[in-house]
């Protein structure tokens, strides 16, 4: 079969590189892809929020599957136009609809879904310019830290954790002011959480659910979790410190009741709920935020730890039969180490050349933010630039590989953690 991925970040390359590995899939296009999926598939240059164009491109090349890597379409609603559309609705799309990407397209929303399901999360309160003063009194009367969190889409950089109140307020005004534009139109304030986070992801189909491998990513920019938020500095799955015992509570209490909550509400969801847990030093489990797709950099980490048919397990959502369909994943553990670009997450240089990826051995390298010129030297594009993934029977051995390896590849201002792991 036509599969079409939609995306071009490491997530995207981690999914073309299990794609490719189906039965099913017979040619691959990535729109628009980067210099890694062009390997694997065909890229092509359109834009993945024009719904319009995509939809002609699925007609015109006969693809039979479309795959969103990213969440701006699921959150702009590209399973809905499908779904909508006389000529695209018998074309599976994998996401959630639009609705359903709301748990992650806006914090206020997804909140009141936990409170609404009695899904444990932090206590919070949402404000907007129009209760500015509320929010500024609310913040004066609150217990420190104070965690703020634009309501909107950030790019995996609206959450602020503020030590002192003056830095709250100021914080709170800058982002409903237009820090993060639109995004923080509406402001959540929550209570601080004290704990570990990890990842859990479920495929489900809106009715059964499969768990895939748990994961434990590092957000901020500094070693010893030190500096601003980052899309992601690096993840280990398995964490090895969620153990069966936890993974039952988080099922029973979290998992079991945001699939009944979404048949309750009458949420469509095909896809992937991305679950984000603190577990706390009392002992307890709470959410600290869902996702409507795969993380980045855990789809590094959790797709090579997955053993059967990706293009299987997607097509069970549509067939009704995720019940029946075995998943199978390896007992190896998985780590990845990102490189990048001196400066990120604020101001970075690109096109920086890139060398010496043909020295990695025993680990994966997925793109994440690479370009070529026109000679067909790699560039560097983004902040995020490459993943450098190694699987391994022990954990740590599997870091020291991949810290190994990130250690070989060259570009002008390389930025790496090389503690990821530090804290298990």
């Amino acid at each position: 079969m036509h599969i079409l991925l939609l995306g071009s970040g490491g997530r995207e390359h981690a999914f073309a590189h299990k794609l490719i590995q189906s039965k099913h899939c017979t040619q691959l296009y990535i729109a628009p892809g980067n210099p890694g999926t062009a390997s694997l598939g065909k890229n092509i240059s359109v834009s993945i929020n024009d719904f319009e164009a995509l939809g002609q491109f699925v007609l015109q090349n006969n693809v039979e599957l479309v795959v969103v890597g990213p969440e701006a379409p699921l959150v702009n609603g590209i399973y809905d136009f499908f779904l909508n559309n006389d000529a695209l609705k018998h074309i599976p799309v994998f996401g959630p609809s639009q609705i359903g990407a709301q748990l992650e397209g806006s914090k206020a929303f997804s909140k009141a879904f936990m409170l609404r399901n009695n899904i444990p999360t932090a206590a919070y309160a949402e404000f907007t310019t129009s209760t500015l003063d509320e929010g500024l009194t609310y913040i004066k009367n609150h217990t420190l830290p104070i965690v703020l969190k634009a309501d909107g889409l950030a790019a995996g950089k609206g959450v602020v954790i503020c030590s002192n109140i003056t830095e709250a307020q100021v914080e709170f005004k800058e982002m409903l002011g237009g820090k993060f534009g639109n995004a923080g139109n509406k402001v959540v304030i929550e209570e601080f959480m004290d704990g570990i986070e990890f990842s859990v992801f479920v495929l489900t189909d809106g009715v059964d659910y499969k768990i895939l491998p748990t994961a434990k990513d590092y957000k901020r920019i500094g070693e010893g979790d030190t500096g601003l938020n980052t899309g992601g500095m690096g993840a280990v799955s398995p964490p090895p410190f969620v153990t069966n015992e936890i993974m039952q509570v988080v099922e029973q209490t979290i998992i079991k009741p945001t699939i009944q909550g979404l048949q309750k509400e009458n949420i469509t969801y095909k896809g992937i709920v991305y679950i984000g847990l603190m577990y706390l030093k009392t002992g307890e489990l709470k959410v600290v935020e869902y996702n409507c797709r795969m993380g980045d950099p855990e789809t590094e980490v959790v797709f090579p730890r997955i053993e059967s048919d990706l293009v299987d397990l997607i097509l069970s959502v549509f067939n009704h039969q995720l019940s029946t369909v075995e998943l199978k994943i390896s007992n190896k553990a998985a780590t990845t180490i990102i490189l990048a670009s001196g400066g990120y997450p604020e101001n970075y240089e690109h096109g920086k050349l890139i060398s010496d990826i043909e020295e990695v051995t025993d680990a994966l390298v997925f793109h994440c933010g690479t370009k070529q010129n026109e000679q067909g030297a790699l560039l560097t594009s983004g902040g995020r630039v490459l993943a450098v993934t190694a699987l391994h029977e022990n954990w740590k051995t599997a870091l020291s590989i991949s810290n190994q390896n990130a250690a070989k590849i060259q570009f002008e201002g390389k930025y790496y953690r090389r503690d990821i792991g530090f804290d298990l």
